[in-house]
């Protein structure tokens, strides 16, 4: 009698397990810039909508930036929202970034110095992460970021193979390059946008600035996007829909400027663990913020490669 109960506990606990341990393979990593913190605490109705939509795609970790009027317990109220019990905020005034993760945190350091809004440097789940948010409108800053990211990085990889720096570079990717035409609306508008401001603005020599991007994936860092997505349509990140009456423009206008200024750039050692990435551009995020967020999946399975 006790071997057949023992027998039938194995038949029908042992596949919970093996389910669960497949379950822990999977990991969702999601950065989203939710636009001037949902209008500085005012639009609660955009911060739940958005909340629901998070929840909805199940993600393991999310990097956030434009946290306006934020604290560290309203940040916690957006984790909770999602099912998950550990954040961090990088400051508590201007534009601030975050990380939630279903999986405990530890805060490396919170770097300002030199920063235009800041990043977050923290360790869950064996992944070391940096959440960024680069200058919006100068090149030179941007390019005074990324060298103390870079060093960070230096130091980083010397301690773990496995790291990821995602977020709003405000930067654009030698990638995707061909698919801004040298004539087209996004540089017709951006050289207006930008005239005069030499490399404070975000036109270099008429052109948009590839160098920022460049170094990250010169580290090198590898850019998991790209991998799984063709067509600037299908990797903008860019401006979303609820800009149109704000800038007093059609659709379609702003269609044929979008960009991708929004990355999950990751090490070596993860880029052949990913094994799928997509800019959530579609209509259900048009009005959620002003930019579209990015997700990246990963099988963290040893064994696992592409």
């Amino acid at each position: 009698m006790i071997k057949r109960f023992v027998m039938l506990l194995v038949v029908l606990v042992l596949p919970l397990f093996v389910y669960s341990q497949k379950n822990e393979q999977h990991l969702r990593v999601m950065t989203y810039n939710i636009w001037n913190g949902f209008e500085w605490g005012k639009d609660e109705t955009r911060r739940m909508n958005l909340q629901h939509w998070v929840d909805e795609q199940q993600p393991d970790v999310v990097a956030l930036q434009e946290l306006c009027d934020y604290t560290p317990g309203k940040l916690a109220e957006d984790a909770k929202s999602w099912g998950h019990k550990y954040s961090v905020l990088l400051k508590k005034t201007g534009y601030s970034v975050g990380l939630i993760s279903k999986y405990p945190i530890e805060v490396k350091e919170k770097i300002i110095k030199g920063m235009h809004h800041g990043a977050l440097h923290c360790s869950t789940n064996g992944i070391d992460f940096l959440v960024v948010h680069l200058h919006p409108g100068s090149i030179n800053r941007r390019r005074e970021e990324k060298e103390i990211l870079l060093a960070k990085l230096e130091e980083i990889k010397t301690e773990n193979t496995k790291y990821i720096v995602l977020g709003d570079f405000n930067a654009n990717s030698p990638f995707d390059a061909d698919l801004y035409g040298p004539n087209g609306d996004l540089l017709t508008y951006m050289r207006k946008s930008n005239e005069g401001n030499g490399l404070d603005g975000n036109i270099d020599n008429g052109d948009l600035d590839y160098s920022v991007i460049s170094s990250f994936l010169s580290f090198p860092l590898y850019d998991v996007t790209r991998k799984y997505t063709s067509g600037i349509q299908d990797r903008g990140s860019f401006p979303s829909m609820v800009l149109a009456p704000l800038n007093n423009e059609t659709h379609e206008q702003l269609l044929s400027r979008l960009e991708r200024i929004d990355y999950i750039l990751v090490s070596p050692e993860l880029e052949s663990k990913c094994v799928n990435a997509k800019v959530c551009n579609g209509e259900e995020n048009w009005f959620l913020s002003d930019h579209y967020p990015v997700i990246a999946d990963f099988n963290m399975n040893d064994s696992a490669s592409n």
